[in-house]
């Protein structure tokens, strides 16, 4: 059962590293692109949006490059997302010093998939630390509802698996929700398995709210996995349950389990679906046809939603069914955040109505 806190300043929290993604216009690959979109990205802030879209106050932990062109565009961008920052500004240090990190995006087109070029040497975001931070303000006295935790920030160097680490015991401490989206990748796990498979075990442990797929639960937590590989969408939702009744037992203190569900028919045209366990209650959204402009953000944008439901205190199938919705909204953006006007936005995507929508406005001289 989920029982958040109230009296709180800040209904979601999330610590990211902030950086650029830059996008070929017109759906083109990089290597023949010379004219590129460019935004301020992180995973965590994809999911902070959906909340701070819709109005609830959202805080953003991260860490900046002293005097940088690129972090002014980041903090102006955050601003017109009313996501509220705090961090501290660090020196670049030369040419070869710190700089937030770059992703360069190929959306794909029809049969030809995305492809997304990552560049994250001298990453700023590698330096978090909990020091920089008074987190018996932020948690204590200001009060945060929930807080968002990403595998990418857990993982991405033995500072930042601290840094998670601590945030995840203090929001423990104040009675903070604690989200924990398992989020591996194999580059950051290189040489550093048992140390980071430890960190992982702890934060799960401690968390109310797991997600991922059964890779990540199997690399990330060491849970066993299905016996047999499956292919077809209702198998994945079968083996899934499966894998959750031995994630159950290993972390009982996690009362909210969920993934999402993607089959790809082309870059363009996905089947989309999700899967969530909660008080002992599954609730399944099989998978349903969705048009993608670009799919990047689409499982954060999931997440983001089913967040805000349980920050609405909505019952628990709404969770879902309004996190498939943002989900699904997400690929519809260039930029990789979804952006809701309002709620009834998201529910028309949900009930599949793309009717248009007509505004009366009335002007007085």
């Amino acid at each position: 059962m989920i029982t958040l806190k109230t009296n709180c300043k800040y209904s979601l929290l999330v610590p990211t590293s902030m950086g650029i993604r830059i996008t070929p216009a017109n759906g083109q690959p990089v290597h023949c692109s010379d004219l590129y979109q460019m935004q301020a990205t992180s995973a965590e802030t994809n999911v902070a949006s959906i909340s701070s879209y819709l109005g609830l106050t959202v805080k953003v932990l991260s860490t900046f490059v002293k005097d940088s062109p690129i972090a002014q565009f980041i903090k102006s961008n955050l601003k017109s997302r009313h996501l509220e920052y705090e961090g501290p500004e660090i020196e670049q240090g030369g040419p070869w010093g710190y700089r937030h990190q770059f992703n360069i995006a190929d959306s794909g087109y029809g049969s030809r998939g995305p492809r997304v070029h990552n560049d994250r040497a001298g990453e700023i975001g590698r330096t978090l630390n909990a020091k920089d931070f008074d987190l018996n303000r932020i948690f204590g006295e200001e009060g945060v509802q929930i807080i968002h935790l990403s595998g990418l920030i857990g993982a991405l160097s033995p500072e930042t698996s601290n840094f998670c680490l601590e945030l995840a015991r203090t929001a423990k401490k104040h009675g903070t929700y604690i989200s924990f989206d398992l989020n591996y990748r194999a580059t950051f796990w290189k040489g550093r398995e048992k140390e980071l498979r430890e960190a992982f075990t702890e934060i799960a442990s401690v968390s109310d709210i797991l997600i991922g797929n059964e890779e990540d639960f199997q690399l990330c937590l060491g849970i066993d996995g299905p016996e047999a590989e499956v292919k077809d969408i209702k198998g994945k939702i079968e083996s899934f349950k499966e894998m959750m009744d031995r994630v159950r037992q290993r972390f009982p203190n996690a009362s909210v389990f969920a993934t999402t569900l993607r089959q790809v028919i082309s870059a363009n045209h996905h089947l989309w679906g999700a899967i969530m366990f909660e008080n002992s209650n599954w609730h399944v959204v099989e998978p349903r046809d969705i048009h993608v402009l670009d799919r990047i953000g689409g499982g954060d944008g999931f997440v983001g939603g089913m967040l805000y439901g349980m920050l609405k205190k909505w019952e628990p199938e709404k969770w879902i069914q309004f996190g498939w919705a943002t989900g699904a909204m997400a690929t519809t953006f260039l930029t990789d955040y979804a952006q809701p006007a309002d709620e009834e936005m998201v529910w028309n995507i949900w009930e599949g109505n793309a009717r248009v929508k007509r505004y009366c406005l009335k002007f007085s001289l």
